[in-house]
């Protein structure tokens, strides 16, 4: 019990639902993420502990909020994103929550077993929407993409991603010695991310499911080499099948790879109009969400129906636009402290859900591929989420590990 039992059910309870207030949406996911904060912060007036605050992961934080308050000021227009910016606070406060609660081994078991029966649910219906063309509830995606519980927007892949590895490390631990339904988890994650048409996040979805198979201990590197190529090869049938008609599939095909490199595809783009205006922004950009509104002014965007009401589709692209070379490499800096820096002790370590946190977010700074706004609710929830669980599963790093 790490309070009293009302209390730590209440946090369990707020915890447990986080990948289930994500799929009901922003709104959702925002509201949950308050209760949390706002909790937390009673509790810890309460009981007037204040240490953490000392800790540098904190203070890295800290120097990252106040670098976003300087770009509202400089930004071409200050209130677009005055909410994304002045709302970075809530973000700490949840990675500090994080930490507290989830430095009890009892507590994060629990909510990771309610993760995993969600993230199955949400799985199941990715297939269910594969085979039947819509998921439980009639919705469809459209183009070969699937939208499953997200109704409208086809970011399930990015979502199963997200998550993807920490269940994975998570079962690693739990099943130990039981590597046939480890590998039967993986290739489910695999296969549903794949089938969801999101040709970016099936890369990294291979990509990261290798490097995490490279450092488990207990599989030996035969294995491992088997492993990884039946998967590609059972993937690449999938879609190149001559024995199978699927228009599902041909489209598939189109969204990973014919078009992947086309100067029309709307991602080169996007990367070309975020490059066009770093150009005039060098050193601080134009500011945290104002890519689209300077996208507009570009005359050889206006061909293209809503193009630039969006953002470059590309995390160095998006950085350099919007925080310039200076504000870039202060945010690059500041994760480098926080998770890069780290990266070969923790290849080192027996930790897989640690380590699986951390492909993550090397993931989503992967250099060509595509991606969201990392500064977007959505994307920014789903990166804390591994960065919190990155550091309060160490008991070295944990920013509450004095209380041990």
């Amino acid at each position: 019990m790490i309070i009293n039992r009302y209390i730590d059910n209440y946090f369990l309870l707020l915890f447990s639902i986080i990948p289930l207030t994500i799929i009901l949406g922003t709104t959702v996911s925002l509201i949950n993420i308050l209760l949390i904060d706002i909790s937390f912060l009673i509790l810890i007036f309460y009981k007037r502990d204040f240490k953490f605050i000392k800790d540098k992961s904190i203070l890295y934080l800290l120097l990252l909020y106040i670098y976003l308050i300087f770009n509202s000021f400089i930004s071409i227009d200050f209130y677009e994103g005055f909410f994304r910016n002045f709302g970075f606070i809530r973000i700490i406060i949840f990675f500090a929550a994080f930490n507290f609660f989830f430095l009890h081994n009892d507590f994060c078991r629990k909510v990771f077993k309610f993760w995993s029966f969600i993230i199955l649910i949400v799985l199941c219906d990715v297939f269910i929407e594969f085979i039947f063309g819509k998921n439980i509830f009639g919705f469809s995606g459209h183009q070969g993409r699937i939208v499953s519980f997200f109704k409208d927007e086809p970011i399930v892949g990015g979502f199963l991603l997200s998550f993807f590895l920490i269940i994975i490390g998570f079962m690693t631990k739990e099943l130990k010695n039981k590597n046939f339904f480890i590998f039967l988890i993986i290739g489910t994650f695999v296969f549903a991310i794949l089938f969801t048409g999101e040709r970016s996040n099936t890369i990294k979805a291979i990509g990261g499911i290798s490097l995490f198979l490279l450092f488990i201990k207990s599989i030996n590197i035969k294995k491992k080499i088997i492993i990884i190529l039946t998967m590609i090869i059972s993937i690449l049938f999938s879609i190149f099948n001559p024995f199978s008609e699927s228009k599902f599939l041909e489209q598939r095909y189109d969204k990973l790879f014919k078009d992947f490199v086309a100067k029309e595809n709307v991602y080169y783009l996007n990367f070309e109009y975020g490059f066009e205006i770093f150009k005039n922004y060098k050193l601080f950009g134009v500011g945290n969400k104002n890519y689209r509104i300077e996208a507009c002014k570009l005359e050889n965007i206006k061909k293209y129906d809503n193009l630039c009401n969006t953002h470059p589709h590309q995390i160095y692209f998006e950085l350099l636009s919007e925080h310039g070379i200076i504000g870039t490499l202060i945010i690059l800096y500041i994760l480098f402290k926080l998770v890069f820096s780290k990266i070969f002790s923790t290849f080192n370590s027996s930790n897989y859900i640690k380590l699986g946190s951390l492909i993550y977010m090397m993931l989503v700074f992967a250099p060509l591929l595509p991606s969201g706004a990392f500064f977007s609710s959505y994307l920014l929830t789903l990166f804390t989420i591994n960065l919190s669980i990155f550091y309060a599963l160490d008991a070295k790093l944990n920013i509450f590990r004095y209380k041990n």
